[in-house]
């Protein structure tokens, strides 16, 4: 079972007309909804599932911009502009904290990959900085083994994602937007190359404009508009600890562990790197595209064959939109999180750091991340479809760029001068023969 997140119920009645139409009740998508609703739209954001419920509740929770792919620095500069503001904006908890997050230098080259990614945020104005050995100890200390050199970003930090996603859909409520919980969006209807409908299992709703924030179903939804992105899922697992006391209070990756204080007292832990990658039929139809990241990142990358393949294949048949959705059959993407490596996670940080010996895993979870072959986002309108915006493949970076992504989508549908120049995250990039760099990973 998921990790326990703040319920934000629904809204009662679904309405016959709206400015924008938000599906996905993520970070993403409720950002989106809380910027769109502040500027006066009429917006209407339709989760099939709970608010939060899937990958934006089941992350790390640190909000970041410290070893990004240059191409997000940009973006994840301006999320950090307006995360010490979520609270006051929002009204409601998020936990968000600065803390600072460390990378430690724990292999040979990392170093040397840091003081490339200190240079290229340097470049758009993020601090960071290398620290020595004995300045680590000082931030994190009580450390039982050598410390190496770290990166170090001192504005970066935490927040809550149980919390986050909750508090920001019902800011969006209070600024004017309809929030449906356990209402699918069946389909996308065009018209003469436009957007003109949403269709949930509540009804349909006349609209212009619709926000493709699904997550992992996004490639699902896309499929039946004839359009063909290179979404995989990959399933990532967390835990979290009995409070700790006199535990560092900065975020810090170890290579082989990571851990972030939470509010709670104790610590949200989970392996440094690795992750699993079902095969499923879209692995072979995407196999040349992913293999510059299969070779990058294949010490770290479980693949594995079960049930997901045939679960995949019968899920991608189209249905009309008066059946019933595969959104509807799965309400929540809940898999089975690896217990046995998220043991030996927290085994290895209590090695390296015997503060953390009396803690014990209270829970344990997993979450699908929704990545793309270059693990960067699309933030993208589809050139042959008038009205619709896709905003997917956060590859595991979308729940601290979250804010950022949100205000950057509102910019693009209200066709002002966007926070960030989106054309690295366009959609046609994948189609125009554009080469896939794989910069930073997940």
């Amino acid at each position: 079972m998921g990790p326990q997140v703040v319920p934000v119920l629904s809204d009662t009645r679904v309405p016959k007309e709206a400015d924008v139409v938000i599906v996905g009740g993520g970070i993403i998508g409720v950002s989106t909804a809380l910027y769109l609703a502040e500027r006066g739209l009429k917006v209407v954001l339709a989760e099939k599932g709970h608010i939060g419920g899937e990958q934006s509740s089941r992350n790390w929770g640190w909000c970041r911009q410290a070893v990004r792919d240059p191409r997000e620095n940009e973006l994840a500069r301006e999320a950090l502009q307006l995360w010490p503001g979520i609270e006051e904006r929002t009204g409601g908890a998020c936990g968000f904290k600065i803390t600072g997050i460390l990378f430690s230098a724990a292999e040979n080259g990392d170093e040397a990959y840091f003081e490339r990614c200190i240079a290229e945020g340097r470049a758009v104005g993020i601090d960071q900085r290398m620290l020595t050995p004995a300045e680590v100890a000082e931030l994190v200390p009580g450390g039982a083994t050598p410390t190496r050199p770290a990166l170090y970003s001192p504005n970066d930090g935490r927040a809550e994602p149980q919390k986050a996603a909750p508090a920001i859909a019902e800011a969006a409520r209070r600024a004017g937007a309809t929030i449906l919980t356990d209402c699918a969006v069946r389909g996308i209807e065009l018209g003469g190359g436009k957007v003109i409908a949403a269709v949930t299992e509540r009804g349909r709703i006349t609209t212009s404009n619709v926000v493709v924030a699904g997550g992992a179903w996004t490639r699902r939804i896309l499929a039946d508009l004839g359009i063909d992105i290179p979404q995989l899922k990959v399933r990532s697992s967390v835990m979290r600890t009995s409070p700790v006391e006199a535990a560092p209070e900065p975020a810090f990756w170890g290579g082989n562990y990571a851990f972030r204080r939470r509010f709670d007292g104790g610590y949200t832990v989970a392996g440094g790197m690795a992750s699993i990658a079902y095969v499923v039929p879209d692995s072979f139809r995407f196999f040349f595209q992913y293999l510059p990241a299969l070779k990058a990142d294949y010490a770290n990358l479980k693949m594995r064959f079960g049930s997901r393949f045939f679960t995949e294949w019968r899920e991608a048949a189209a249905r009309p939109y008066d059946r019933i959705s595969v959104y509807e059959e799965t309400r929540v993407l809940d898999p089975a999180p690896d217990i046995p490596y998220l043991r030996g996670a927290l085994k290895r940080l209590q090695i390296h750091y015997p503060a953390f010996n009396d803690a014990r895993m209270v829970q344990a979870w997993a979450g699908f991340i929704d990545v793309m072959p270059d693990a960067i986002p699309i933030i993208s309108g589809v050139d042959a479809i008038s009205g619709l915006v896709v905003a997917t493949g956060f590859s595991g970076h979308g729940f601290g760029i979250g804010p950022g992504a949100g205000h950057l989508i509102a910019d693009m549908v209200t066709g002002v001068t966007p926070i960030v120049d989106p054309k690295e995250f366009r959609l046609s990039r994948f189609f125009d023969g554009s080469p896939i760099r794989y910069v930073a990973g997940l």
